[in-house]
């Protein structure tokens, strides 16, 4: 079985000023996967972010049912986390 590590340098073709589609790719599904996880283990601070963030451009954003709202956030980072693991699992055996 090959090392996965020893297979991301042999995958990687950057060169000093282009970067491969591989190391792009691979940085958005660590992306992803660091923004499921973070929306999955606290969905109430994403939740208060995102109505501070709305608050200077005047729009009051407000759920009908926070716990509704905390468990759908819960959810949806649940999913992004899984296709996040499995997008680079996809990645590193193709």
């Amino acid at each position: 079985m090959n090392c996965p590590i020893l297979n991301l340098f042999a995958k990687c073709s950057c060169s000093g000023v282009v970067i491969c589609r591989f190391c792009v790719q691979l940085t958005i599904v660590v992306i992803a996967i660091a923004f499921g996880g973070l929306v999955a283990w606290k969905p109430k601070k994403v939740i208060e972010t995102q109505i501070a963030l709305y608050r200077p451009f005047n729009w009051k954003i407000e759920p009908i049912s926070m716990e509704k709202e905390i468990r759908n956030t819960r959810i949806m980072g649940l999913v992004v986390l899984v296709l996040g693991i499995l997008s680079l699992a996809c990645i590193l055996l193709i």
